[in-house]
């Protein structure tokens, strides 16, 4: 008998063939993801694919003209070539209505990133149908240089890769590791992206099966909210090699059981040694490849899921004590589900059910309230503050001051404001929502989808510059003062037996590390962090048919009970309004738009520490009432 072949670095938990029960397991998986929306229809797919076709038309023409003007031998520009890449969600075959595509260029030697940005959206216009392009936003600051396309109703992803070869030619295959001789950091990190999507495809079992699996894992994953690499989540690669793995452990299972399986073995699995899918290979560059004998900082890696292409890394470094924490609980609940389902107690639409944590999540949130005057320099401004959310987390979980879980949403919510005051600023940066404009939608940073805003979160605002030549004007002709704000949402779970909560160490080093970023104005730019009781949260964070949380109306209680067994909110460092501070507010003049009465500290070492009592003080609420507690 013929021994079965390993997948991954063990031996597979198991080769059985599907049951029928679990082929129809399957079946009704597939029903379901369809009636979620989660597949494209037939139509739009081949928009897609005609728009790398003229992408791959266009970086054919580009590459010659680059030769040409560079006076290259005939023969030379002729044959240069030039190919079009795909990678992420499109390439695995996981991506479904309004996914971007994620593509690379790959051009020869005498093509570099400049001429990339300089001469190819030209080309690309003049080779494309009037008004196919309606944005084209270049990058070239991001740590991965980027263009944002969107090209006939398709967003795409544009990067670029210079080989150090004479030719590109079309059976050019990026896993060729000699390839990546001579290649500098940036270059290195463009091609990676493919490299990894297309070793993930060469170490699974069943393509198909994989696909249809990581699909519904990526459903569920968004819906729970734990999908965000910038905020200490695991990102679309991240995922997809967890799921990889278990297709690897389960060859011959269905996606139904693989997904069963994956929650189960995600849950108990044994970190923090690494998900990898296959042995860690050397290559020919002098490049950090991740070890944790070598470097301090891998060893500290939490939740570490390795990618397979040399030179390999830990696609998770951004998980926290508590992110960790949040994913096991949410793949705990998982698999409980999943249990019931394919024993037939529950159809697969309970798996995907939203996440509820405006709605049942905390008792205790911070908001982050990033303000600009200007949308261009809210882009950036509400990218750079996203950025550190993962570092207040950390800062918190580190002070041990009876926080037990510290829980970053992992999306914002844009917000335009109109304003009559200087007095209608301050209330809008302390969280008001009075003078939101009532005809521009909350919008989430990923339906804003701002691709500056995504690059400057991903850690690039440091190398930024706010361009205000086409901003909006943030004064209009009445007088109307135009602010623009992105809010960040954190959890707060407390310890049973805490009574006091002082973080105005970590909330003081934020503010700091937000505004130390070279291009912060505070003319323009503003950061506040509120404390936000649940039944304070905004309408627009919920949905038609969610309850909203409500106050607890407490009986009364016999005796007083001493202050001091109350938990308490003071000395957090965040921006808390009492009644003088409220009369201040309405004294103020011209008060620049960074800066507030209430509370503008933003040394960690010497922070302003308003007290505000037990909670059963008077605090500001995210809606800009004063509210007691």
């Amino acid at each position: 008998m013929a021994t079965p072949k390993q997948w991954g670095l063990t031996d597979p938990l198991s080769t059985a063939l599907p049951t029928e029960k679990e082929l129809a397991s399957n079946d009704a998986l597939i029903a379901e993801l369809k009636s979620q929306n989660t597949f494209e229809p037939a139509e739009d797919t081949e928009k897609r694919a005609s728009a790398l076709r003229t992408l791959q038309r266009v970086t054919l023409e580009f590459v010659k003209h680059i030769g040409k003007e560079k006076g290259l031998a005939p023969s030379i520009v002729e044959n240069a070539g030039g190919k079009v890449f795909t990678f992420g969600s499109y390439r695995l075959g996981v991506y479904g209505p309004g996914s971007d595509i994620d593509t690379l260029i790959v051009a020869p030697r005498h093509v570099t990133r400049d001429d990339f940005f300089e001469h190819f959206p030209d080309l690309l216009a003049k080779a494309s149908t009037p008004g196919a392009i309606e944005e084209l936003t270049p990058v070239p600051e991001a740590h991965v240089p980027i263009m944002k396309l969107e090209y006939s109703g398709i967003s795409i992803d544009l990067i670029f890769a210079q080989l150090q070869v004479a030719s590109v030619p079309m059976s050019l295959d990026l896993a060729d590791k000699s390839l990546l001789r001579g290649l500098d950091e940036t270059n290195l990190r463009s091609v990676n992206g493919t490299r990894v999507t297309d070793e993930i495809l060469q170490l699974v079992p069943q393509t198909k099966t994989f696909r249809l699996a990581l699909r519904a894992i990526k459903l569920w994953a968004q819906r729970r909210a734990v999908y965000a690499n910038v905020v200490g989540f695991p990102g679309g690669i991240a995922w997809a090699l967890m799921v990889a793995r278990v297709c690897q452990l389960y060859p011959q299972a269905t996606g139904s059981i693989i997904i069963s399986k994956f929650f189960h073995i995600m849950k108990t699995w044994p970190w923090p040694m690494p998900v990898m899918l296959k042995d860690i290979e050397g290559g020919p560059l002098q490049v950090r490849v991740w070890n944790p004998q070598i470097y301090p900082g891998d060893k500290r890696h939490i939740m570490p899921i390795i990618t397979p292409a040399y030179p390999s890394m830990c696609a998770t470094h951004n998980i926290t004590h508590s992110t960790h924490e949040i994913i096991k609980r949410e793949l705990s609940r998982a698999e409980g589900i999943t249990n019931d389902i394919i024993s037939g107690k529950k159809p697969w639409k309970s798996l995907f059910e939203k996440h509820s944590f405006f709605t049942e999540g905390y008792k205790y949130y911070l908001t982050v309230n990033a303000a600009s005057r200007t949308k261009e320099a809210q882009s950036l401004w509400s990218g750079l503050v996203q950025s550190k959310v993962r570092r207040l987390v950390t800062g918190i979980e580190e002070a041990q001051v009876g926080v037990r879980l510290v829980h970053p949403f992992n999306k914002g919510f844009d917000r335009v404001h109109r304003c009559r005051s200087e007095v209608d600023v301050q209330e809008v940066l302390q969280g008001s929502l009075k003078h939101q404009a009532k005809d521009i939608k909350t919008e989430t940073t990923d339906q804003a989808n701002d691709i500056k805003q995504a690059v400057a979160a991903q850690g690039a605002a440091d190398n930024m510059a706010v361009d205000v030549s086409n901003d909006e004007k943030a004064t209009g002709d009445d007088g109307t003062m135009t602010v623009f704000t992105t809010t960040y949402y954190v959890g707060i779970e407390l310890w049973p037996d805490a009574r006091t909560l002082d973080i105005s160490f970590p909330v003081g080093q934020f503010k700091s590390w937000c505004t130390e970023w070279p291009q912060y104005n505070e003319e323009v730019n503003s950061i506040r962090i509120i404390h936000t009781r649940n039944y304070d949260l905004p309408a627009d964070l919920f949905e038609p048919g969610e309850t909203r949380p409500t106050r607890v109306k407490k009986k009364a209680a016999k005796q007083a009970q001493p202050i001091a067994t109350k938990r308490s909110f003071s000395n957090t460092d965040m921006s808390v309004r009492t009644n003088e501070q409220s009369k201040a507010v309405s004294a103020v003049r011209r008060p620049c738009i960074s800066r507030s009465p209430l509370l503008e500290n933003n040394n960690p070492n010497s922070a302003k520490r308003l007290q505000s009592g037990s909670l059963n003080g008077t605090l500001m609420s995210s809606n800009g009432t004063r509210t007691p507690n």
